[in-house]
């Protein structure tokens, strides 16, 4: 049951949902204060399924959304954050989203960033600059977004050393657990500067 008190959150996501079960997972243990009124999949995906077995409201819009969908969404559900999960699309930022679209990426930008830079592509790429010698330590960024992909202000990045014998698949275990630390923290900042701002 929402409550229409508490900060209304979507979640737009492509993949498995696994960054959406840890959001419940913190709105359920009280540390996250925050509804999701909506989950919004770019393609009918696990994602999606595990928003309706949740019975939150769930949507697929296939391809990009355009700005129009984007402020009809926010509108009818009355959001005040949009949260991508692992979505692979670029979303439009609008008057009225600006400010309000939050994206989590898994390495620290802006390091292996940009077009097609999501998931184990990423953690590969971070393994090979490790390999040649360029760094040592990995992560995740949480920031907001703009019209380009992975360049909006940086709000929090936490990370992690690259062992020797680290694989993609060893990395991207890391650092998915640092975003499910780094990604409720920043949603709750980011909250709470919009509330102060009322």
């Amino acid at each position: 049951m929402t409550d229409p008190q508490r900060p209304r959150l979507g979640v737009l996501l492509s993949g498995s949902g696994r960054t959406l079960d840890n959001l419940c997972a913190r709105i359920d243990g009280d540390e996250l204060d925050a509804d999701i009124a909506v989950v919004v999949g770019s393609r009918a995906c696990p994602g999606v399924e595990k928003a309706e077995r949740r019975s939150i409201p769930a949507r697929i819009i296939p391809g990009e959304p355009t700005a129009e969908q984007l402020d009809a969404l926010i509108n009818e559900f009355t959001l005040d954050l949009i949260v991508l999960a692992g979505y692979l699309r670029r979303v439009p930022i609008t008057e009225r989203s600006r400010g309000r679209v939050l994206n989590i990426h898994p390495a620290l930008l802006p390091d292996f960033g940009g077009p097609g830079m999501h998931g184990m592509h990423v953690h590969r790429a971070v393994i090979e600059a490790a390999g040649r010698g360029e760094v040592t330590r990995t992560g995740c960024t949480v920031h907001l977004c703009d019209e380009t992909y992975d360049t909006g202000a940086i709000l929090l990045q936490r990370d992690c050393t690259i062992e020797p014998g680290d694989t993609p698949q060893s990395i991207a275990d890391k650092v998915f657990a640092l975003e499910c630390e780094a990604y409720p923290q920043a949603i709750a900042q980011v909250l709470a500067q919009l509330a102060n701002s009322h």
